[in-house]
Order: C-alpha cells, then sequence, then structure tokens
C-alpha cells in the first residue's frame, strides 16, 4: 500500500491580540454595545443663550444710547439728563426686543430633555412694571437736590433693573440675578458683534449681504462731523454758543467721563437685551425642602421655642418704656436720653435683622407634612414675628425720643425709615406664615423696600429736618445752625424763614453751591426753586414772626 502524501498541517496561526476596549473618552458611542442602557440626557442648560441671531440692531441700538448716556447724564449732582439717559436706554431695548421678536425662537438648537423647558424670565406686564419704577426713580433726580438720597434712588433702581431682567424669585435667584448681569453684559456684547461681524450681514436672521462693520461707520461719522461741524460752528457765533450749551468743553476728564458712560450704557442695552431673549434658570428648584429624617421638629422647635421666651421677657419690660414715655427717662431712677436711645438702638436694629435670618433659616428647614408640624411652625414663627414687631416699635421709639432731645439729622431719619421698612417686612413674614407658602415674598421683600425709598424722597427729607429743627428752636431748644448750612437746596425755602442773624449763616454755602456754572443737564426743580427764594424771600412764604 502506497503511502499517501503525508498532509502537512498548516502553521500554526497565532491568536490574534486580544482587543483591548479602547478608553471611555475616546469611544465615540460607548453606550452603543448595551442597548438596554441608552445614554443618560444630557443636564439642562442653566444660561443657554438666545437662539435668535443678533443682527447690527442691537448694537446699533446699544450704540446710540451709550452715546445718550454720556452725553446726557451730570455726575457731579442729581439732574433731568439722568431721567432722559433712563429713558433713552429703556427705548434702545424696547425697539431691538421689537425688531427681534417676530423671528425669535426659544433655544430650537438645544437638545431635547424630558421635563424641561427653556427658562422664561418675568412676564411682560412685571418686566414693564419693574422698568417703569426704574425710571421713576431716576426721575427723582429731576426733583430732589439732596444728593444721599438720589444715591439711594439709584441703588433702588438698580435693583428694579435687575427684578425687571432676571425673573428670580427667591433669595438665592434674586442674589445671582444681580451678580449675572455683569456677566450678561459680556455674553451680549460678544453675541452682538457676532451676528453683525462674522460672514455676511443678518438681520432678525436673514442674510443682507456684506457684513456691517461698525467701526468704519463711525470713522465716517466722525469724519463728517469734524469737517462739517467745525466750519459751521466758525460760520455762526450763535450757532457755537448754542453748541457749547449743548456739549460740554472737550478735556481729558470729559472724555474719560464720557468714556466710562458710554460702556455703562451701550453694556446695560446690550445686558438688557440678552437677558430678555435668554433668562438665566436662577430657581431650578424654587422650593427646596429638607425632608423629616434629617430634621426632627424638636431640632428646630426648641431653639425658636427658647428664642420666643427670650423676646417675650424683653417685651414685657419693654412695656414699661412704651407706656412710660418720657416719665420713665426722665425720671430719678430711669437713664438719660443719652444712654437710653443712643446705647440700645443699633443692637436692636440688629437684632431685627437676625430675626428675619433665623425666620427665614426655620421656614425652609422645617417638616410640616402633619396637622401639629403645621401648627407648631406657623405658632412659633408668628409668635416672632408679633414680638419682633414690639421690638421694631421700641426702636422707634428710642430713636424718636433721641431726635427730640438732640435734633433731627439724615442718619436719624434714615434709620427710622429703615425701622419702618422692617416692621412691614415682618407683617409680610406674617401673611405668608398664614398659608405656609412664601414664594411671593422675597420680590415683596425687594418691592417694599424700593417704595420706602420713593417714600423717603417724596417726604423731603432735608427740607423735613430744617423744618422740625426750627421748630425746636421756636420751642426753646438748641439750633444747630452749622448742621443746617450742609442741607442741600431743598431746605432753602425753610431756611430763609430763619431770623437775619441765622439766615446768613445757614444759607451761605447754600449760595456758593447754587453759584456754580450748571448746564441744562442738571436742571433741578429744588434749585430753581431755591434760586427764586434767595432772590425774593417772601416767594417762600414764611410764617409771621
Amino acid at each position: 500500500m502506497s503511502e499517501s502524501t503525508p498532509t502537512t498541517d498548516p502553521a500554526p496561526t497565532t491568536d490574534p491580540a486580544p482587543t483591548t476596549d479602547p478608553a471611555p473618552t475616546t469611544d465615540p458611542a460607548p453606550y452603543a454595545r448595551y442597548p438596554g442602557h441608552p445614554p443618560p440626557s444630557p443636564p439642562p442648560p442653566i444660561w443657554p443663550g438666545p437662539a435668535t441671531p443678533a443682527g447690527p440692531v442691537p448694537l446699533a441700538a446699544a450704540a446710540a444710547a451709550g452715546v445718550l448716556a454720556a452725553l446726557l447724564v451730570p455726575l457731579d449732582r442729581p439732574g433731568i439728563g439722568w431721567s432722559l439717559a433712563g429713558l433713552a436706554m429703556a427705548a434702545a431695548v424696547i425697539i431691538t426686543l421689537l425688531h427681534l421678536r417676530p423671528h425669535r425662537r426659544y433655544h430650537a438648537d438645544l437638545p431635547a430633555r424630558p421635563g424641561w423647558r427653556p427658562p422664561r424670565g418675568p412676564t411682560r406686564t412685571g418686566a414693564a412694571t419693574w422698568a417703569a419704577t426704574a425710571l421713576l426713580l431716576l426721575a427723582v433726580g429731576a426733583v430732589r437736590s439732596a444728593g444721599w438720597v438720589f444715591l439711594l434712588c439709584l441703588l433702588a433702581a438698580a435693583a428694579a433693573v435687575v427684578a425687571a431682567l432676571t425673573g428670580g424669585r427667591t433669595v438665592r435667584g434674586l442674589a445671582l440675578g444681580s451678580l449675572l448681569v455683569p456677566a450678561a453684559v459680556m455674553r451680549g456684547a460678544a453675541w452682538a458683534g457676532r451676528g453683525t461681524v462674522a460672514g455676511r450681514g443678518t438681520v432678525a436672521g436673514r442674510r443682507t449681504g456684506p457684513a456691517w462693520r461698525p467701526g468704519r461707520t463711525a470713522a465716517a461719522t466722525g469724519l463728517v462731523l469734524l469737517v462739517f461741524g467745525t466750519l459751521l460752528i466758525s460760520a455762526d457765533a450763535a450757532f457755537s454758543r448754542l453748541l457749547r450749551e449743548v456739549i460740554p468743553p472737550l478735556d481729558a476728564a470729559s472724555l474719560g467721563r464720557w468714556s466710562v458712560l458710554f460702556v455703562l450704557g451701550a453694556g446695560g442695552v446690550l445686558a438688557a437685551v440678552f437677558l430678555r431673549l435668554a433668562p438665566p434658570a436662577l430657581d431650578p428648584d424654587p422650593h427646596p425642602r429638607v425632608s423629616d429624617a434629617t430634621v426632627q421638629p424638636a431640632e428646630w422647635m426648641i431653639p425658636v421655642a427658647t428664642l420666643v421666651t427670650l423676646f417675650a421677657g424683653f417685651v414685657a419690660v419693654q412695656v414699661t418704656v412704651l407706656f412710660g414715655g418720657a416719665s420713665y427717662v426722665l425720671g430719678p431712677d430711669g437713664p438719660t436720653y443719652a444712654e437710653y436711645a443712643r446705647s440700645g438702638f443699633w443692637q436692636l436694629l440688629t437684632v431685627t435683622a437676625l430675626t428675619l435670618v433665623v425666620i427665614a433659616v426655620v421656614a425652609r428647614i422645617a417638616p410640616r407634612h402633619t396637622t401639629a408640624q403645621r401648627r407648631w411652625l406657623r405658632a412659633l414663627l408668628g409668635a416672632l414675628a408679633m414680638l419682633s414687631l414690639v421690638i421694631v416699635a421700641s426702636a422707634l421709639l428710642r430713636m424718636h425720643t433721641y431726635q427730640e432731645a438732640y435734633g433731627f439729622t439724615r442718619l436719624r431719619v434714615l434709620v427710622s425709615v429703615v425701622e419702618l421698612w422692617l416692621g412691614l417686612v415682618f407683617l409680610l413674614v406674617l401673611v405668608a406664615g398664614v398659608r405656609l407658602r412664601a414664594h411671593w415674598w422675597p420680590r415683596a421683600v425687594v418691592a417694599t423696600g424700593i417704595a420706602a425709598v420713593l417714600a423717603l424722597s417724596a417726604l423731603n427729607p432735608d427740607r423735613f429736618i430744617a423744618e422740625r429743627n426750627i421748630a425746636r428752636w421756636a420751642d426753646g431748644q438748641y439750633l444747630d445752625v452749622r448742621y443746617l448750612a450742609g442741607l442741600s437746596a431743598d431746605a432753602a425755602p425753610v431756611l430763609v424763614c430763619l431770623p437775619d442773624r441765622h439766615r446768613e449763616r445757614a444759607l451761605a454755602q447754600l449760595r456758593t453751591y447754587l453759584g456754580d456754572r450748571t448746564d441744562w443737564r442738571s436742571a433741578n426743580l429744588a434749585r430753581a426753586t431755591a434760586r427764586d427764594v434767595l432772590a425774593d424771600p417772601d416767594t417762600a412764604g414764611c410764617p409771621p414772626r
């Protein structure tokens, strides 16, 4: 038997190298191998930005508002220019939003996520109300001359603008909203710049040809104004005087001031448009709660009940003061006015503010799932708020007693208004505790604070201080003429009614202030009235001596 040709086994093949899974960071679809485990949906964006293209209109409107703000705002004193600049900025924002509204999209390019909706800012009615309040606060500069009052109005106007743009409803949301406004200036400028100069020009999403170049436009406008303005100024003296009245003299200080105001005005418009188109998610969970397993009822009830007991003891002692009044203070065993008012007012003001913090913390962490828990929460926090109202009344009485004894000043009037506002805040706490729902409370606190500033402006505090101190002097008390001389033009109609020996000292500083050169931007009703009564004191309507 012939041997068959032996079949040679093929060469053993080496086992293929084991395939190693790529790193998770390089796998384009790491969940594709696990069909039962789809990839998680991306987290919702907190501040995605507007989906509407910018176009040249936002940048042009912001530039126009910045120019008007630079030309209108007087930084040295309150005046009508502040109100006009605010109106110009509001008009620029409204025009831009109306232009973009037909082509507005709400984050259409964002990935879908079940249960997520794009964040929305305040309603149109709410935003319009807050914006009108801000304009009303700026208008105080055209009526009152006291710089410290107008500074409070500026701060209140800034708070109203933040509420109009961001839509925060919790304390956290309002605080974040105030911090995001500067960031909105930068993001709004970048959004408007990209939509204006990148690629081909667009207007509300429609291509219109070559991109608009704002630098070239500004250079051409400046060249036209320089050439023709110089020729017209040299051609007519009356036109030259008119321009000098409208446009302040050009120097390094003026250029620096104009630059700062232009940036603030233009940036404010861009930030407002950006925030209205793309409001941030400031309150993703407006009612966060701590579970009962974390905070037991006794853990908050015992500290609050102890505080209520302490306040009750203090209030029991204060009943003697509230009903004893001056007889208690001036009695042989009572303290002096200085010891009674000055030593205790600031401590009571601090106690009032800290009590609000305690109420806010307890309202956040206390469980309220059962009827008993809700009753205890209402009872203890309600008692704490009611006792705090008595402490507010005690602080106000102390300040009133001190003012009647030593006179009225700006600081004393201001802290009295602050105490009245805190008392109103505690009333809001009581209202919120009825149904244990306070989602409206933070914005109501801001609204009442702004209302307090407007009420202070309506009071005309400098004139009120002058009237009260002169009335005390008529009753035989000491008159601090040196302090009266530092009051603003708001007090001029009262100061001119002083006798000759005091009037000139009280009005000397005011005459110098009113004699300084001002332009139409600083036009102010109080200063105009002061000039009239200084020129003719009979127009002040002074009572017969």
